[in-house]
């Protein structure tokens, strides 16, 4: 327009122009804050025995991948130490059965809480010690099965819907609002390296930032 009233040209190319685009989807949310995950994990069915919802319960506390939480078995639990031994994963899109871990890095092993101690140590007591403790030889699972079940909760108790892939997300959102290092929550999730995490959580580490740049500003001014 300024092109014509300039009299640079006589007339206004993109007069009548239509301008086309789909308008963009709003974002699903990727993971739960800590209120949001109290909540789901204090409605959830935790029976005496084995079911999904302490499948969901223990990827909430342990962030670990979908194959790797099916191909748990009860010697993959030091319950003296709070440990949980991540070795191997589930070939749950083949035929069934152990595979290796995703990368070298995932083998680790990681501190879990004494609540799930607690929990697990009763839950498995009896199970046979190489045995999947979620999964049976032949059985055939689905993520989306499980991602079903988990909106379903989410839904009962009006929660933004996640998958399970977005408890994984969760618990490393928490430990990094939580102060927890970069490196430390790279280790807890198997990632290959520290860039993974910092492109996965980049607006995590961010709002972080920001906070931090307050809590400076704080403690310079109370100098004076």
């Amino acid at each position: 327009m300024d092109a014509v009233d300039d009299n640079l040209i006589e007339r206004n190319p993109t007069r009548k122009a239509i301008i086309k685009g789909k308008t963009p989807r709003q974002k699903k949310p990727k993971y739960l804050n800590q209120f949001e995950l109290h909540k789901l994990l204090t409605q959830l069915n935790l029976e005496t025995e084995v079911n999904w919802d302490w499948f969901i319960l223990l990827i909430a506390k342990t962030g670990i991948r979908f194959s790797e939480a099916l191909a748990l078995t009860p010697g993959d639990f030091d319950f003296a130490h709070q440990m949980l031994t991540i070795n191997k994963t589930w070939d749950y899109k083949g035929k069934g059965g152990f595979l290796p871990t995703k990368n070298p890095s995932s083998v680790r092993k990681m501190q879990i809480d004494w609540q799930t101690v607690m929990q697990f140590s009763e839950l498995i007591k009896n199970l046979p010690e190489g045995k999947p403790i979620f999964v049976q030889d032949k059985e055939t699972v689905y993520n989306s099965t499980l991602n079903n079940l988990l909106a379903k909760h989410c839904r009962k108790n009006d929660l933004p819907i996640i998958s399970i892939h977005g408890l994984r997300h969760t618990h490393a959102s928490l430990l990094l609002f939580a102060g927890v290092s970069i490196a430390s929550v790279a280790r807890r999730l198997g990632h290959a390296s520290m860039t993974t995490t910092q492109k996965t959580y980049l607006h995590i580490i961010q709002e972080l930032e920001n906070q931090d740049v307050d809590l400076v500003m704080r403690s310079l001014s109370s100098l004076s």
